[in-house]
């Protein structure tokens, strides 16, 4: 049906979806360096989504996830302008991602503050923080850490090169960036999956009340969930900063938070799912900026694209579901 409704949009919008289809897999994998870009990309998608999967796991609908990126990007530019020349640059670059992973939790932190304590809905909690961490990045970036002479929209000074992570060759992607994205997805996939800590947040996001009752530590649980999710896209924050733009810049998180939101979807909230389903998606966002070079189509098409793939299959899974329920109340007729 995806298939279908997109070939029908890109009808509509007077191109041949076999064309689409074409230029976006040239896109994304026409040569080393775009393919390099899904992989640059790949990195911190696959973080946020593997932090997402906690929070999902809770019964929680964390929307605060851009906000702790960029919470995360601005504890790393802060540790990286303090701590350079002092110290040797590895150590800086090490004190930089523990600064934008402890950024990202105290964020995540005080979204599930406001949740647990407060009584605010963490997706009103979570969006609102959203505005205060670009707000408060633009700020530094226009006053306390503008460019010498300038206070520019583009960004603070870049960092010195020694402070950048390094690359496959002359690319984009960094092997480090990767790596650190790989495991932050194999200690979801054991936590969830294989601990006593997984099945106790599972059972959370099941019945909450039920989980009270039965002796287990709901509020810590939800609080855990949160500040897992939030350390993870504070690290994803960090590598915006050492591996991608060299800078702190408004926007910084470039929208992979809620990226990452659909992929975690689509992906049923299954750890094994991330991986795939992130490189696919990575890969139509890499892949869409190059139709309106040979289509002249919105490069916006992509998440046209997304935003269908995950429509439908929360339809279908809902589906599923109903023709369940209708068949265990036939039985127990």
């Amino acid at each position: 049906m995806a298939i279908g409704i997109i070939s029908l949009l890109i009808w509509l919008a007077g191109s041949d979806p076999i064309a689409v289809t074409a230029s976006l897999f040239y896109g994304a994998f026409g040569n080393i360096n775009r393919f390099a870009r899904v992989v640059a990309n790949l990195a911190p998608l696959l973080l946020c989504a593997s932090g997402l999967i906690f929070t999902f796991t809770a019964g929680l609908y964390n929307l605060g996830v851009e906000g702790q990126i960029a919470f995360g990007a601005i504890a790393t530019t802060f540790v990286l302008r303090l701590f350079y020349p002092i110290f040797p640059a590895p150590v800086v670059i090490c004190l930089g991602l523990i600064a934008g992973c402890l950024g990202g939790c105290f964020w995540g932190l005080l979204a599930g503050t406001l949740n647990v304590y407060g009584r605010v809905n963490e997706i009103f909690a979570g969006l609102g923080l959203n505005f205060v961490a670009d707000g408060i990045a633009l700020y530094l970036i226009l006053n306390s850490w503008k460019r010498a002479g300038v206070a520019s929209m583009s960004g603070t000074e870049l960092f010195d090169q020694s402070l950048w992570l390094g690359t496959f060759g002359q690319t984009d992607a960094s092997p480090v960036a990767l790596a650190i994205a790989f495991i932050a997805l194999g200690i979801t996939f054991i936590v969830i999956k294989g601990s006593y800590f997984g099945l106790q947040l599972q059972a959370v996001g099941k019945n909450l009340r039920a989980a009270y009752v039965l002796g287990i530590p709901a509020v810590s649980q939800l609080l855990s969930a949160f500040a897992i999710c939030g350390a993870f896209a504070g690290i994803a924050g960090a590598l915006q900063v050492l591996a991608v733009f060299h800078r702190l810049i408004p926007g910084i998180s470039s929208n992979l938070g809620f990226l990452a939101l659909l992929v975690a979807m689509i992906a049923g909230f299954r750890p094994i799912w991330i991986l795939p389903v992130a490189f696919c998606f990575s890969a139509l966002n890499i892949g869409s900026l190059q139709l309106p070079l040979s289509l002249q189509l919105e490069s916006s098409l992509a998440g046209v694209i997304q935003g269908i793939l995950v429509l439908l299959v929360l339809l279908g899974r809902g589906f599923k579901q109903n023709i369940a329920l209708s068949a265990g109340h036939g039985q127990d007729r």
